[in-house]
């Protein structure tokens, strides 16, 4: 894969990621809705960021983050963040990678880490919606980005030496910013996993009811439950969603 390419989101044979935005790990500037992140309601007089729910570390994982036409300000950003992370500030800054906690792609085009940015991409348009997709390679140490299908390249290594655990993030600085979360998916972690992902997929609906009807040893429940989806609904293919509607 290089830099440029347009090609189909990764981790199609993979399967869905059940996660969201985390309603305890954030900003009290972030109003959630659903999937939807609605940053500085009001206005703005600092930064602000969520947390995934998601711990990613040892795993491949991509999501898509759609951003709604209220794109400009100091930094919109991206990435993964360990749990020591600020999630506010009371001053405009690049919040996700400004020390050695966050790693983060700005909607300016660059990425920062340690406190330092650097030129990854060209800056994003303002004023225009946009879909950021971040791939993480846990395995690898990576992380990359794409721009409305585009490939923008790796953009940090060594991820996989990061022992705390690691959640992904999203920030801004900019009033009544909205992020929504779209496509999240992760690679299998073995036959086990996929044959988990089989069976429960071929499950009648309200699976979690079944589930405890069914004489399980309370382990094997609780494993097979972390792969159901948040609402007791039959699994569905990415494709089979509608997407998200942008404001």
């Amino acid at each position: 894969m290089t830099q440029g390419d347009l090609r189909p989101p990764p981790l199609q044979h993979g399967c869905d990621s059940w996660w969201h935005w985390s309603r305890r790990h954030k900003s009290p500037e972030v109003l959630l809705y659903a999937r939807t992140a609605l940053f500085h309601p009001n206005w703005s007089h600092g930064t602000a960021a969520v947390r995934g729910s998601r711990q990613l570390n040892g795993g491949v994982h991509y999501w898509e983050v759609q951003v709604s036409q209220r794109l400009f300000g100091t930094a919109v950003m991206f990435g993964v963040c360990t749990a020591s992370a600020r999630l506010h500030a009371n001053a405009f800054v690049s919040l996700v990678g400004e020390d050695t906690n966050g790693w983060g792609l700005s909607h300016k085009g660059l990425v920062w880490h340690g406190g330092q940015g650097r030129r990854y991409t060209d800056p994003f348009r303002e004023n225009r919606a946009t879909t950021v997709g971040v791939l993480f390679d846990g395995e690898a140490g990576t992380l990359g980005f794409y721009k409305d299908a585009q490939w923008l390249g790796v953009a940090f290594t060594g991820l996989d030496t990061i022992t705390e655990p690691l959640y992904p993030v999203i920030s801004s600085t900019a009033a009544k910013t909205k992020l929504t979360l779209g496509v999240t998916r992760r690679a299998w972690a073995g036959l086990q996993d996929r044959a988990r992902h089989t069976l429960l997929a071929a499950l009648p609906p309200n699976p979690r009811l079944l589930l405890h009807a069914l004489p399980l040893p309370p382990a094997l429940r609780h494993y097979l439950e972390d792969d159901l989806p948040p609402s007791d609904t039959k699994m569905l293919p990415v494709s089979a969603a509608p997407p998200p509607r942008h404001s």
